[in-house]
C-alpha cells in the first residue's frame, strides 16, 4: 500500500475548526483518503492552517484536503479574509469571448489562496451544461448551456487548478443539467435518450476525461437504469467505458436525501457499483462510524488511481497575484473587485 494514499476508502469532514481529541483518533484508526473542509471549519487563516495540519498529522502522511471553492454561492472561504467572487456563469457571460482565459486566471488565483491554507484539491470544475429547467441550486454554477463551451472553460479552470498546486475533482459525472431537482432534498430521473445525453449531458465531461479526480451526480439516467448514477454498476460503466474516465471516482456527499437508506447501506451500495470513495461530509461521529464499518479499504485498482492522482500534484512555486488580478479584471469588465 502506497504511504501516500491512505487506507480506507472514504473522505470525511470534522465537525468545527479545531480537530477534536475523538476525531483524531478516529482518523488515526480509519486512515482515509483525505479530508473535505466547509465553511464550519473555517474561522481564519492561521486557524485553517493549524487544522490542515492537524488533518494531517492524525493519519501521519501528506492527505489530500480539498473543498468547494467555486465562486458565487459555494464557496466556503469568504471575505474579509480571502476573495469573493461572482457565480460562475455570471463570469462566463460577461466576459464572453475572454470566458476561458478569464476563469482559468480566476482559478489560478483560488489555488494560490488554497495553498497557503494547507489545501491541496477543489472540487471543481463544474462540467453540468445549463438547461432552461436546471434547478437553481446547480445553474449559476454551470459554465454554459453549450457542451463545448463548458469543456472549454472546464478544461481552462482545471489547468488553472494544476498549475496551482490544485488537484481538480470534476463534477457531476455524468452530467448534472436537466436535473429540475436539488439533489439535497430529491432525487431528480432524467428520461433523455442516451443519444442526446452522449452529445451533450457527457460530452464535456467526455472532454475532460484525463482529469485526476471526479465526483458523481445523484442522478436516475432512466435511459439507463432505475439506481441514481452513484449506486449503478452501468452508469460507473458509461463514466468508465463510454465517457472514458481513468481516474479516481468518488461519490457525491451520502448524507444528501437523493439517496435512500442508511448510510450504511448508501456507502455499500456506492462501492459496490464501482465508486472509488466514499464522501461523507457532515463530520458528524455516529454517522462517520457507520460509513467506515462497511466502506472498506481501498482495492488495488483504486490505490492506484489514488496514487496517480496525487503524483499529479506540484509544487507551483511563485506566482504574481497583482499582475492575474489585472489581467482578471481587463477580461472582465465591470466585475466587482475581490
Amino acid at each position: 500500500m502506497s504511504d501516500a494514499t491512505g487506507r480506507m476508502a472514504a473522505v470525511f469532514g470534522c465537525a468545527g475548526p479545531v480537530l477534536l481529541p475523538e476525531e483524531r483518533a478516529f482518523f488515526r484508526d480509519a486512515d482515509p483518503f483525505g479530508f473535505i473542509l466547509f465553511a464550519r471549519n473555517v474561522e481564519n487563516p492561521d486557524q485553517l492552517r493549524r487544522l490542515t495540519a492537524d488533518l494531517r498529522e492524525a493519519v501521519g502522511r501528506d492527505a489530500l484536503i480539498t473543498i468547494d471553492q467555486e465562486g458565487g454561492r459555494v464557496q466556503r472561504l469568504r471575505a474579509p479574509h480571502w476573495r469573493e467572487w461572482q457565480p460562475p456563469l455570471d463570469l462566463v457571460r460577461a466576459a464572453g469571448p475572454n470566458a476561458a482565459r478569464a476563469l482559468g486566471v480566476q482559478a489560478r488565483i483560488i489555488a494560490a489562496e488554497l495553498r497557503a491554507l494547507g489545501v491541496d484539491s477543489n472540487c471543481a470544475p463544474v462540467a453540468d451544461v445549463a438547461r432552461s429547467e436546471t434547478h437553481p441550486f446547480l445553474k449559476n454554477r454551470c459554465y454554459g448551456s453549450d457542451p463545448s463551451t463548458v469543456a472549454q472553460v472546464g478544461r481552462a479552470v482545471a489547468d488553472g487548478y494544476l498549475a496551482g498546486g490544485i488537484l481538480p475533482v470534476v463534477k457531476h459525472m455524468p452530467g448534472h443539467g436537466r436535473s429540475a431537482a436539488d439533489t439535497h432534498l430529491d432525487l431528480p430521473k432524467v428520461i433523455a435518450a442516451r443519444e442526446e445525453l452522449e452529445s451533450i449531458d457527457f460530452a464535456p465531461f467526455r472532454a475532460l476525461s484525463d482529469l485526476p479526480m471526479a465526483m458523481t451526480a445523484h442522478i436516475v439516467f432512466t435511459a439507463y437504469d432505475s439506481r441514481p448514477t452513484t449506486q449503478s454498476p452501468e452508469m460507473i460503466r458509461v463514466i468508465r467505458e463510454e465517457i472514458g474516465f481513468r481516474g479516481l471516482l468518488l461519490t457525491d456527499d451520502l448524507n444528501m436525501e437523493a439517496l435512500s437508506g442508511t448510510l450504511a447501506s448508501r456507502t455499500a451500495a456506492s462501492r459496490a457499483a464501482g465508486c472509488d470513495i466514499a464522501l461523507h461530509c457532515k463530520g458528524d461521529m455516529a454517522q462517520m462510524v457507520e460509513v467506515a464499518g462497511v466502506c472498506g479499504a481501498m482495492g488495488p485498482d483504486t490505490l492506484a488511481r489514488a496514487a496517480a492522482a496525487l503524483a499529479r500534484r506540484c509544487d507551483p512555486g511563485p506566482v504574481d497575484i497583482a499582475a492575474l488580478e489585472t489581467e482578471f479584471y481587463a477580461l472582465v469588465p465591470g466585475a466587482p473587485h475581490v
